[in-house]
């Protein structure tokens, strides 16, 4: 029999829908943070196939989800494009900050060599999960990736990648095209090596003014779509332009992404009446109900599903699950789902 993820990337309805977590293998598990504390820092934890494996296995395991999603990171590309990334405790990922002279510069690697471990541990997964439970790839869209690599790290409002595509917009379209081209070979790596489901995580979309959201959100998603199923025409692919609002509307039937995922921010009514018609909808509970718990949680789970049931629809947060959730309140609301 298909897997239940698969079935509704496919169009089908299914009650109980599948489901999954963004960043389901992480800090809120005790079993986590000890194979985390083996680990010379987190880019050899990412890079590490026994470890990275073992942390993917870990909430299939204690929860029983339909799919697990490679543990990995979305700046591991720059990797493949010569650049250091390394991550500060307590302040998260840092990358030398790029200038404009320094994308003319910046060729693509040997991305199957640098990101190989990577690979490794899809290979590894898609031998070790069981039979029900789909294997999702996963990379950062080439906008995400791109502000990570101007500002250097994070940034609330990414000021100077905003300010480089005004300025240098051959260099911003330089890299993006760079950044597309090194995605498309490290997804077909990870669907080569197993990988059922691929999903884009674009999480700075909602930083695009919309006049530019169809050249950097779409048209790259697109590019990397088009050439993976070019190779990989079975593999459906999972768009996720968060705070994109209403525009995942036009980045839906633009991509032809599988399925979208959608954010806290969208009504999940508004999702089903004019976005479930169009593809498979993913998410959107509050990530903070895993953590504070209770009726509200039970009820606004059931709520989601009852929007949702008439179409195919992936359980999910609308964000990754937080460091502070409890993992009590995972198995609620995997019995309120599921009964």
């Amino acid at each position: 029999m298909t897997k239940s993820l698969l079935r509704v990337l496919q169009g089908e309805a299914l009650d109980p829908p599948p489901v999954w977590l963004m960043r389901q293998a992480g800090r809120y598990l005790k079993e986590y943070r000890e194979v985390r504390a083996t680990a010379r820092n987190f880019i050899d934890f990412c890079l590490t196939p026994d470890k990275a494996a073992e942390v993917t296995l870990q909430p299939i395991r204690r929860f029983g989800f339909d799919a697990a999603i490679l543990f990995a990171d979305i700046l591991l590309i720059p990797m493949a494009l010569g650049r250091k990334v390394w991550f500060e405790t307590g302040e998260g990922p840092k990358l030398d900050p790029l200038s404009a002279d320094d994308i003319a510069s910046l060729e693509i690697g040997d991305v199957e060599g640098i990101l190989g471990p990577v690979g490794e541990t899809v290979s590894r997964l898609s031998v070790a999960l069981p039979e029900e439970t789909t294997l999702i790839g996963f990379a950062g869209s080439p906008w995400t990736v791109a502000t990570y690599m101007i500002e250097g790290g994070g940034s609330k409002d990414r000021w100077n990648a905003r300010r480089m595509y005004w300025e240098h917009p051959d260099a911003m379209q330089r890299l993006l095209d760079l950044l597309a081209d090194a995605t498309i070979r490290y997804l077909v790596m990870q669907a080569h090596a197993g990988a059922e489901v691929l999903k884009l995580f674009d999480s700075w979309a909602g930083a695009l003014p919309g006049n530019m959201f169809d050249k950097y959100a779409i048209a790259p998603a697109r590019r990397i779509i088009e050439r993976i199923h070019a190779v990989e025409p079975g593999v459906p692919v999972i768009g996720f332009p968060r705070q994109a609002g209403e525009k995942v509307i036009p980045f839906v039937e633009a991509t032809g992404v599988a399925g979208c995922g959608i954010d806290t921010s969208v009504d999940p009514r508004w999702a089903a009446q004019n976005l479930q018609g169009l593809t498979c909808v993913q998410g959107n509970l509050d990530p903070m109900l895993l953590v504070t718990g209770g009726d509200a949680l039970v009820r606004t789970v059931k709520e989601t599903a009852e929007i949702f049931a008439d179409g195919p629809y992936i359980f999910n947060l609308g964000h990754g699950i937080t460091p502070e959730a409890d993992p009590a309140n995972v198995d609620v609301m995997l019995k309120a789902l599921r009964g």
